[in-house]
């Protein structure tokens, strides 16, 4: 089983020491929040920002990797590809466009699991 930069061993899952959510290898739950920034804008990976594009921002995985993302009250899941670094608010894993966050129907915030399924680039 190959590991992926930013997940921690199994064993490791939880919280740190401030908080944060822990990563396991290939998964990890925590919080998903709705990108803020407007369609056009520019992610850290140079791409511009699409509103409806199925995209999300993590901060560690590479750009191009493509997650699952579970929806934990309702089961929808959505695959989205990381372009961008992010979300920088304590106890959130993952920001969404619009789209994601729609597929996955939620407004706001919502627990979510993540799953490393490939990479895109």
């Amino acid at each position: 089983m190959c590991a992926v930069a930013g997940f921690a061993a199994p064993s490791e899952a939880g919280q740190d020491n401030q908080g944060r959510a822990k990563e396991a290898r290939h998964s990890l739950t925590g919080v998903a929040s709705i990108y803020d920034h407007t369609s056009g804008s520019h992610t850290a990976s140079g791409e511009r920002l699409h509103e409806s594009a199925l995209t999300g921002a993590h901060p560690s995985l590479p750009f191009g990797t493509v997650v699952e993302v579970s929806n934990k009250y309702n089961g929808r899941k959505v695959l989205v590809r990381i372009n961008d670094r992010g979300p920088f608010v304590r106890g959130r894993v993952i920001d969404l466009t619009p789209a994601a966050a729609g597929a996955l129907q939620f407004h706001g915030t919502t627990e979510v699991s993540l799953r490393v399924v490939g990479n895109h680039e």
